[in-house]
Formats: C-alpha cells, structure tokens, sequence
C-alpha cells in the first residue's frame, strides 16, 4: 500500500501479487482479501499492465466480481485505458451504497475515481463534489493513504479552497503528498512545540488554508477574537510576524503534525 501510494507501482505490484499468492493458498475466506485483490488489479492497470489486469478480472467469481473493491478497480482500468465514462459506470454501485465494501476506504476511493472520471470528461464541478465527498468521509480519521493510492493530487490540488469545508484536511494530504512532513521527519521537536495549546495548535493547522480569520472561527465554532488571540500567540511563539512565516516555521518544527 505503501509502494502503491509513492506511485512505485511495479514495486508493489510484487507485494500485491504475493499476497494474492498467499491467499489462494488459504481455506474459506480472508476478510481483506476482495480489497487486496482489488489493490492489485489497479495497479496493474496503473503499472501499465492491461492485459493481466483482465486476465484477472475474468477469472474472479460473480460474487466478489459486484463487490464495490473489485468495482473500484474495473474503474481504474477504464481511466487507465482512455474511458472515464466507463470508469463512471464501474463506481455507480459503490456510491449509491448497493454494492457491498470491506469498509469506508472503498468509498472513499470510490468518489475519488469518479472525480478522477469527471475531471477527464471536462467536468470541473462535478469533479469537485467527489473530491469533496471524499474529503467528508475521510474527516473523522484523517485518513490520507486512499488519495495517496489513487493518485488524486491533481484533483485535489484543482479543489478551491474557499469551497471546501475541510480546508485543514486537504492542506494536510496536499502537504505529505508533495513530500513535505517526509522532509523533516528526523528533525527534533524544539521547545515551542510543547508550548502551543490545544486551541493554538487547532487555528495553526488551518494557516496553510486560505481561509479568512471568520472562516477559521467558523469552522472551530469560537469567536474571531478567539481565533486572532490564537494567531498572535502563535506568531510569538515561533518567533515570526506573518502568516507564510509561520506556517514555514511550523513545518520546519514538525507542528504541523503535531496539530494533525
């Protein structure tokens, strides 16, 4: 999953088809066993393998075949052969909820892929309002792996920020998907990250956002006060004077995660 999410999708071309190597050698049913096949399919498709990848989807039973991961993988071959209106097709049935899912990712995913379609078709709205939906489901846990493996910077990256109601969220992913926490994952954690608050540490994960300081008290539900007392005592504590600062000071401290 790891490899899959770098986009070094021959390297995990090899873990996946190991896994389905295992798996063919158990007895009943592994639970997670339809979402690796699922992941493997993709990447093939991804690594520019076509061919395989229908070998393989021919030779898995109906069951498993309407699952939504399996689905979710028919989509990703269909993008990767030139066909987002196939692709749409493929992922009706995971997003209208009939088809059944290993859990959340695969919808999570799924929407992704239909935005992924939309934006191939010319569709920028529409491609939008998947990448937000996707963005709403993966709130709660902050999940960031699905976008990853995807490869959905793009849609994200065309998402305005002024529309989104997870603004703090898809700075996160858009971070770590062009490398940023990775770059200062060794660095130590000077002093000052101990002394932002909890209330700090919320208002400065949404910095990176270009959400107005009302916007930033919206979506904490506490006052503009609030939120510029936040911000000042931030500034102090990093020693900066403007908000590009800051966020550049927060990244180089790991605080960034720390609000995560």
């Amino acid at each position: 999953m790891l490899h899959a999410g770098r986009g070094r999708h021959h390297e995990a071309l090899q873990e996946f088809s190991e896994a389905e190597h295992l798996r063919s050698q158990m007895e009943g049913s592994h639970a997670w066993a339809t979402q690796m096949t699922g992941w493997l399919l993709a990447t093939q498709a991804r690594a520019g393998l076509p061919d395989q990848a229908r070998a393989l989807l021919a030779a898995i039973e109906d069951e498993r075949a309407s699952s939504g991961e399996i689905r979710n993988a028919r989509a990703v071959s269909s993008l990767a052969e030139g066909d987002p209106a196939t692709a749409l097709a493929a992922v009706a049935d995971v997003l209208d909820g009939t088809a059944p899912v290993v859990g959340y990712i695969t919808i999570v995913e799924a929407h992704l892929l239909a935005g992924l379609a939309h934006r191939e078709l010319g569709d920028q709205r529409a491609a939008s309002q998947a990448a937000e939906r996707a963005l709403a489901l993966a709130e709660s846990d902050r999940v960031i792996l699905p976008f990853a493996m995807t490869g959905s910077a793009g849609l994200l990256e065309a998402l305005p920020r002024h529309e989104t109601a997870h603004a703090a969220l898809l700075a996160d992913i858009l971070d770590i998907l062009r490398g940023g926490p990775a770059a200062a994952r060794d660095l130590p954690v000077p002093v000052q990250a101990e002394e932002l608050s909890p209330g700090e540490l919320k208002v400065l994960r949404y910095l990176p956002t270009n959400l107005s300081r009302p916007e930033i008290a919206a979506e904490l539900s506490v006052s503009v006060n609030t939120v510029s007392t936040h911000i000042r005592n931030i500034y102090a504590k990093l020693q900066v004077s403007d908000r590009s600062a800051a966020v550049q000071r927060a990244r180089e401290l790991r605080l960034l995660a720390a609000a995560r």
